[in-house]
Protein backbone atom coordinates (compact mmCIF):
# COMPACT_ATOMS: atom_id res chain seq x y z
CA UNK A 1 0.00 0.00 0.00
CA UNK A 2 1.44 3.37 -0.96
CA UNK A 3 1.92 6.21 1.48
CA UNK A 4 -0.28 8.48 -0.67
CA UNK A 5 -3.25 6.16 -0.23
CA UNK A 6 -2.66 6.06 3.53
CA UNK A 7 -2.49 9.85 3.69
CA UNK A 8 -5.64 10.15 1.57
CA UNK A 9 -7.51 7.75 3.84
CA UNK A 10 -6.39 9.71 6.89
CA UNK A 11 -7.55 12.95 5.26
CA UNK A 12 -11.00 11.45 4.57
CA UNK A 13 -11.22 10.36 8.21
CA UNK A 14 -10.41 13.88 9.45
CA UNK A 15 -13.15 15.34 7.26
CA UNK A 16 -15.65 12.74 8.47
CA UNK A 17 -14.76 13.34 12.14
CA UNK A 18 -15.41 17.07 11.69
CA UNK A 19 -18.64 16.42 9.81
CA UNK A 20 -20.16 14.18 12.50
CA UNK A 21 -18.64 15.81 15.63
CA UNK A 22 -21.73 17.83 16.55
CA UNK A 23 -24.13 14.94 15.97
CA UNK A 24 -21.85 12.59 17.93
CA UNK A 25 -21.77 14.97 20.93
CA UNK A 26 -25.57 15.31 20.95
CA UNK A 27 -25.99 11.53 20.86
CA UNK A 28 -23.48 11.12 23.69
CA UNK A 29 -25.26 13.71 25.85
CA UNK A 30 -28.59 11.94 25.25
CA UNK A 31 -26.92 8.56 25.90
CA UNK A 32 -28.29 7.25 22.63
CA UNK A 33 -25.78 4.45 22.11
CA UNK A 34 -27.80 2.82 19.34
CA UNK A 35 -27.67 6.09 17.41
CA UNK A 36 -23.92 6.25 17.94
CA UNK A 37 -23.52 2.75 16.52
CA UNK A 38 -25.36 3.79 13.37
CA UNK A 39 -22.81 6.52 12.62
CA UNK A 40 -19.96 5.61 10.25
CA UNK A 41 -16.96 4.01 11.96
CA UNK A 42 -14.54 6.54 10.52
CA UNK A 43 -16.49 9.39 12.12
CA UNK A 44 -15.00 8.44 15.49
CA UNK A 45 -11.99 10.59 16.44
CA UNK A 46 -10.28 7.57 18.02
CA UNK A 47 -9.65 6.16 14.53
CA UNK A 48 -7.35 9.05 13.61
CA UNK A 49 -3.61 8.39 13.74
CA UNK A 50 -0.68 10.74 13.96
CA UNK A 51 1.06 10.38 10.61
CA UNK A 52 4.30 11.90 9.41
CA UNK A 53 3.31 14.52 6.86
CA UNK A 54 6.26 13.57 4.62
CA UNK A 55 6.38 9.78 4.73
CA UNK A 56 3.13 8.60 6.33
CA UNK A 57 5.04 6.81 9.09
CA UNK A 58 3.02 6.34 12.30
CA UNK A 59 5.75 5.38 14.75
CA UNK A 60 8.23 7.87 16.15
CA UNK A 61 5.90 10.80 15.46
CA UNK A 62 6.91 14.19 16.90
CA UNK A 63 3.78 16.25 17.57
CA UNK A 64 5.51 19.60 17.71
CA UNK A 65 6.82 19.25 14.17
CA UNK A 66 4.27 16.88 12.62
CA UNK A 67 6.94 14.54 11.24
CA UNK A 68 8.61 11.28 12.24
CA UNK A 69 11.86 11.21 14.19
CA UNK A 70 13.76 9.94 11.15
CA UNK A 71 12.61 12.81 8.93
CA UNK A 72 13.19 15.25 11.79
CA UNK A 73 16.80 14.12 12.10
CA UNK A 74 17.37 14.32 8.35
CA UNK A 75 15.86 17.79 8.02
CA UNK A 76 17.62 19.09 11.16
CA UNK A 77 20.99 17.83 9.89
CA UNK A 78 20.45 19.64 6.60
CA UNK A 79 19.46 22.82 8.46
CA UNK A 80 15.87 23.00 7.18
CA UNK A 81 14.28 23.31 10.65
CA UNK A 82 14.89 26.81 12.08
CA UNK A 83 16.25 26.94 15.61
CA UNK A 84 17.31 23.28 15.72
CA UNK A 85 21.04 22.66 15.97
CA UNK A 86 22.74 19.35 16.57
CA UNK A 87 24.38 19.26 19.97
CA UNK A 88 28.16 19.24 20.09
CA UNK A 89 30.53 19.86 22.99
Amino acid sequence: MSKESIKARQKKRKIMVLKYAKKRNILKLNRDYEGLQKLPRNSSPIRLHNLCSLTGRTKGYMRKFGISRIEFRRLASQGFIPGIVKASW
